[in-house]
């Protein structure tokens, strides 16, 4: 009798999955000040999940961030749950897992991997680590081939490769999203994976409308306005590219892309400061300038399978400050930079790309020697002018004293005219370099 029980008892919790045999760590939250949990008796590691049962029954999610003597410090993930001093906190083993897979294509999602776009539940059939896979750094390839991002004046000046790791770097309504949904529409990608962190909620919609109406059909958005809480941010920008990570692995050409990156560190210096770390250049903790190299450094090539991951990242410069810290900070870890300019976008220039500020770092390695020198000939135009702009609007600058400037003068408007290009219309990267060599080819 005893045995046949046995048996049924087996057969009813053969199903479940149990991963660690080990005593369950379950805690009571003792405070909460300034949205930050402290619980006692839970001991598991940063970066953890939780699940706080709230007192209307409901289940808040939270994540661990710290630690303060005896106590576990806490993010919840719901800013607006009712929370009661003493309620039971629970470990949650599947908060560091993302659910990857097929049936992602073509949906929106919040930083949860919850669906937005009310199309029904995602049957994603896979898992990923929030937070990547640690690989040997010398699996890490080179970037050897171009990547055709189908913007003129970045196949031509600044040529993408790819698994480049790219910065687009400008002040606010200087044309960011813009540039970002003309690269969505023209890049030669299998998979791209947006991750719109901590923008407008208008903004959402109007990007899914515009930027990728016609590019869904390969798309992943992941969406986080910029009233959720910060804990939401940054989840979902590591969501995304744990996403991308995911295709990476099958050997896909993935396009990533965080808009924006500024905002990510915005939500780990709101973290950072509650936890007590000390404010650095203009208020940053060290934890928010350690996460850009962090997010940044898991794109790039796959050497094992071959995939890739072309990451933009848009860093926005308050105050048209391009020496802020953010900037400066994913700058220095990024392949390449593209910095838009505020007065050329007040003369109607669009894409505003400054050709004399940015620069792709690969694009020596993809390019033929006539593409690049005709790439060198033009910058070294758009150098000279920059360089005696005020000279020459003020009409101190004689003629006939340099003869690099005097083309420089003379071609201005053909090389301004060469930047423009409509937002909706697509030149390839072969298109884009033989009307450059044609136009300045030695």
């Amino acid at each position: 009798m005893i045995r046949a029980e046995l048996t049924q008892a087996e057969t009813l919790f053969e199903h479940l999955q149990v991963q660690n045999r080990q005593p369950r760590h379950v805690g009571r939250l003792v405070s909460h000040d300034a949205g930050m949990l402290e619980v006692t008796g839970f001991r598991r590691p940063i970066g953890s999940g939780a699940r706080v049962l709230a007192s209307d029954g409901s289940v808040c999610r939270a994540e661990v961030v710290g630690f303060r003597g005896e106590r576990t410090l806490l993010v919840p993930l719901d800013a607006d749950a009712p929370l009661e001093n003493g309620i039971r906190v629970e470990p949650d083993s599947q908060a560091n897992m993302v659910q990857v897979g097929e049936g992602l294509i073509g949906r929106v999602i919040d930083a949860m991997g919850q669906p937005l776009d009310r199309k029904g539940p995602i049957i994603a059939g896979g898992v990923w680590p929030l937070n990547g896979v640690k690989g040997n750094v010398l699996d890490r390839g080179r970037v050897t081939e171009p990547f055709d991002l189908g913007v003129r004046a970045v196949n031509a000046l600044l040529t993408a490769g790819r698994g480049q790791r790219i910065a687009i770097i400008a002040g606010s309504g200087v044309g960011k999203s813009v540039l970002m949904g003309q690269m969505i529409a023209g890049a030669e990608a299998d998979i791209v994976v947006t991750g719109l962190i901590g923008e407008r909620g208008r903004e959402v919609s109007d990007f899914l409308e515009t930027k990728l109406k016609h590019a869904m059909h390969k798309s992943i958005v992941v969406a986080v306005p910029a009233d959720h809480p910060p804990v939401l941010r940054l989840r979902a920008a590591a969501r995304a590219t744990a996403i991308a990570e995911y295709f990476r692995a099958r050997g896909k050409k993935v396009l990533l892309l965080i808009d924006s990156l500024t905002r990510c560190a915005h939500a780990q210096r709101e973290i950072g400061l509650a936890l007590g770390e000390p404010p650095a250049m203009k208020g940053y903790p060290p934890s928010a300038l350690a996460l850009i190299p962090r997010l940044v450094e898991r794109a790039g090539v796959d050497a094992r399978t071959g995939g890739s991951i072309t990451a933009l990242y848009t860093v926005l410069a308050d105050g048209d400050d391009t020496d802020d810290p953010i900037v400066d900070a994913a700058r220095a870890i990024v392949d390449g930079h593209f910095v838009l300019s505020r007065s050329l976008s007040e003369q109607a220039i669009f894409p505003a790309i400054d050709i004399g500020k940015s620069l792709s770092r690969v694009m020596a390695d993809v390019v033929p020697d006539e593409h690049r020198q005709a790439a060198a000939a033009y910058r070294r135009l758009w150098a000279a002018y920059e360089e005696n702009r005020d000279l020459i609007l003020m009409g101190a600058y004689r003629p006939g004293n340099d003869p690099v400037i005097d083309e420089a003068v003379q071609r201005r408007q053909e090389i301004l005219n060469f930047i423009r290009q409509d937002q909706k219309s697509r030149i390839d990267l072969d298109t884009s370099a033989n009307a450059l060599i044609a136009e300045f080819g030695a």
